[in-house]
This record gives structure tokens, C-alpha cells and sequence, in this order.
């Protein structure tokens, strides 16, 4: 068995993608793919938990309790979200559309969007765009596809690993996108990865929700949930091997999607908006790891603390006072540690003696940058990923509609 880190997307078998400009939005703009998927693909998927899902959640969510599907159907410059009963007949006559140019059930199409929330979808325009991007299906499309669902994103994000299983080469390909309205809540973004490994379809969703949990699920730029965020994990079993439930096979191809489900996860958040800095936030000897997430995400969800590290000042007290509004029970803080890379800022319940002002500042001045907390109450540990909030932050979101 081997795991290979390649840089470019490699194709998998049984998968071919076609990508348009469709003027969803905007003119001479990549904004429409179709993902071909050969028959008896499995798919795993987690979406958003965003009361107001948009109605391509709704859909895709029915279709995947129907039928395996044959075809995704991915749209950039309009979310369908907020567009009430209307938004939801749009979105099945998208899928319809397909299905009828490609003689398939409207069930084996899976619909998905991204962009404005609150607009209606231009259904005719998509629907137009549909024989052009056939006809460009073709297997090494993935990085085209990757540029394709971006939004305010600034660049692609794709991710490969090859492998071996029983002796049989395994691709698993992977592309999302997302830069803002960025919040766990199962996935925040769109995210795609295929294998061309077989996989039970219960085991399927069990190796997508653990590799969800350890990437997708553990990074925020803005502590936004969106209403259209949805990964899915898609199994053509082309290339003849399969993924037992168990031993050496099975932890090797978990480990190659939990990686690729980590590289695009932080791809989002060095591609945050405005981001400068990529932040890890570690907590250390937390009771459970839900309090530790929780304590992370007081830090990493705090303009105090975002802003100091875009102004690359080493203002600690922020994140003293972070861990101290979390809402930990009966906290130690005399048992409290906080470091920024290797410099300790905080012991014993106070400024460490030995810290001082330009240790700080010579952290803050790097571009990649972890802030560990220890509790002191037990050996649970989480770590998550966030960015700092800088002045393009507020302008990239200000002018987002005009």
C-alpha cells in the first residue's frame, strides 16, 4: 500500500466533467458544470444545516434517496436560496432538462448552486448552456471544473491522492470551492470528491462524515453558515478495487480522503476573503473535544482577535479573554497555557514572565501562525483553522452585489 501527494487533479475512471460559460451572472464567465458519473456510482453527501437550505439542497437531497445518480449539475453567480416554492420548481426543472438531453430519470441528476442568495435562477440561460457543456465532458476536466463552481474565490481548489489497494491502483480527486460565509455546520462550501474504488454505500457515508468532521468541519473565515453548502463523496468502482470495512486497505483509503478533504479545506481558508494570515487555533487538554471546539471557535470567531493578527500585534489579552467568555464550567485558570508558535504568553493565570513584547511581535509578523491553548483539565485536544479579518474583508462583502 502507498499513498501518493500529487499537485494536479488526476482523473478518475468513470468520471467526466464539462464546463460553460453560461451567463448565469456574468458574461464570458465560467459558471456552468455537468459531472458525468458512470452507472452504479455511489455517493455519499452531508449538507448544510441552514434552516433556510436553498432549494438544490432540497432537490439533491430527494434525488440521493431515489437513485444513484448519473449527473451532477453545478451552478455558479445565483445560490436558488431564499427563492421560496418557485426556487424549488426551478431547480427540478433543471435536473428535467438534463435528464432529457441525456435520457436519464430527473432523480439521477443532482443540482447544485452557488452565489447570490434571494435572486431567482435563471433557468433559461442554464438551461441553454446544457448541450454546450456535454459536449465538453472529458475525463482530465477537473481542473476546469474546479475554476468553474468558483464564487469570490481567487483560486482553484483541487487535491489528488493515488493509492494502492489488494495490488489495484486508486484515484481519489477531489475540487470546492468557498472564501467567505464560511462556518462548520457539516461541510460550508461545495466540495467533490470521486474514487474509482467500489465502497459499500453505508460505508461510503461513514468514511465522508469522519473526513468531513477532521477538514470541512474544523475551518471558519466568518463564522457564516451558508444555505447552500453540501460535499459530496462519489464511488465510481472503475478501477476494480474495493474498500473493505475493516484492516490495512480500509485505514489506507480513509487516510487518502480524510487528506484530500484537509488540502481543500485549507485551500478555503487560504483563499479567504482578504485574508493575510492562516491561522491554526489548537486546544490542549480539554475534559471532551466539544469543549475544546468550543473554546477554539471563541477564538476564532472574534473580530478582536482577527483584526490584531491583520495588524500583526501581538495583543494577547484578546485571547485571554476568549477562553475566559467560552463558558467552560469551574475552569482552572491558574492551569491555563497559551502560546503563539513557540513563545509562551500566558501561565499560571497571568503574562508569562519570561514573554516579551517583541517575541510577539515577531510571531505576528509571520504569515502562518498557531495559537495553542492547554486547559489543564484533561487529554482531549481539537484544532481548527480560521484566517485573520483585514480591510478587504469588509470591501470584498460590501460590494458583493454591485
Amino acid at each position: 500500500m502507498r499513498i501518493e501527494d500529487l499537485m494536479e487533479p488526476l482523473i478518475v475512471a468513470g468520471v467526466r466533467l464539462g464546463v460553460v460559460c453560461a451567463g448565469i451572472r456574468y458574461p464570458n464567465r465560467r459558471d456552468l458544470v455537468v459531472v458525468e458519473l458512470a452507472a452504479g456510482t455511489q455517493a455519499a453527501a452531508v449538507f448544510t444545516r441552514n434552516a433556510f437550505c436553498a432549494a438544490p439542497v432540497t432537490v439533491a437531497r430527494a434525488h440521493l434517496a431515489a437513485a444513484n445518480p448519473r449527473y451532477l449539475l453545478i451552478n455558479t453567480g445565483n445560490a436558488n436560496a431564499g427563492t421560496g416554492r418557485q426556487g424549488l420548481i426551478d431547480a427540478e426543472a433543471s435536473c428535467r432538462a438534463l435528464a432529457e438531453q441525456t435520457d436519464r430519470q430527473p432523480e439521477e441528476v443532482l443540482p447544485f448552486s452557488t452565489g447570490v442568495i434571494g435572486e431567482p435562477l435563471p433557468l433559461s440561460r442554464l438551461v441553454a448552456g446544457l448541450p454546450s457543456a456535454l459536449a465538453a465532458l472529458r475525463p482530465d476536466g477537473w481542473a476546469d471544473a474546479a475554476a468553474g463552481i468558483m464564487t469570490t474565490d481567487t483560486r482553484s481548489k483541487s487535491a489528488s491522492r493515488r493509492l494502492t489497494l489488494a495490488g489495484r491502483e486508486v484515484t481519489v480527486t477531489g475540487i470546492a470551492k468557498g472564501a467567505g460565509m464560511i462556518r462548520p455546520d457539516m461541510a460550508t462550501m461545495l466540495a467533490f470528491v470521486a474514487t474509482d474504488a467500489a465502497v459499500d454505500p453505508v460505508l461510503l457515508q461513514q468514511i465522508l462524515v469522519e473526513a468531513v468532521a477532521g477538514s470541512f468541519n474544523a475551518i471558519t473565515v466568518d463564522g457564516d453558515t451558508s444555505t447552500n453548502d453540501a460535499c459530496l463523496l462519489l464511488a465510481t468502482g472503475q478501477s476494480g478495487a474495493s474498500v473493505p470495512p475493516v484492516g490495512d486497505d480500509h485505514s489506507c483509503f480513509t487516510t487518502a480522503v480524510g487528506e484530500v478533504c484537509v488540502e481543500l479545506a485549507q485551500a478555503i481558508i487560504r483563499d479567504g476573503e482578504g485574508a493575510t494570515k492562516f491561522i491554526t487555533v489548537l486546544v490542549e487538554g480539554g475534559q471532551d473535544v466539544a469543549e475544546c471546539r468550543q473554546v477554539a471557535y471563541t477564538i476564532a470567531h472574534s473580530p478582536l482577535i482577527k483584526t490584531a493578527f491583520f495588524a500583526c500585534d501581538p495583543n494577547w489579552g484578546r485571547i485571554l479573554a476568549a477562553v475566559g467568555r467560552s463558558g467552560l464550567d469551574d475552569l482552572d485558570l491558574e492551569r491555563v497555557t497559551i502560546h503563539l508558535d513557540e513563545i509562551g504568553i500566558v501561565r499560571n493565570g497571568g503574562r508569562a514572565p519570561d514573554y516579551t513584547e517583541e517575541q510577539g511581535q515577531s510571531v505576528m509578523a509571520r504569515p502562518e501562525i498557531t495559537i495553542r491553548v492547554g486547559l489543564g483539565r484533561g487529554e482531549a485536544v481539537a484544532r481548527i483553522w480560521t484566517t485573520d479579518l483585514s480591510f478587504d474583508y469588509v470591501r470584498i462583502n460590501a460590494e458583493y452585489r454591485t
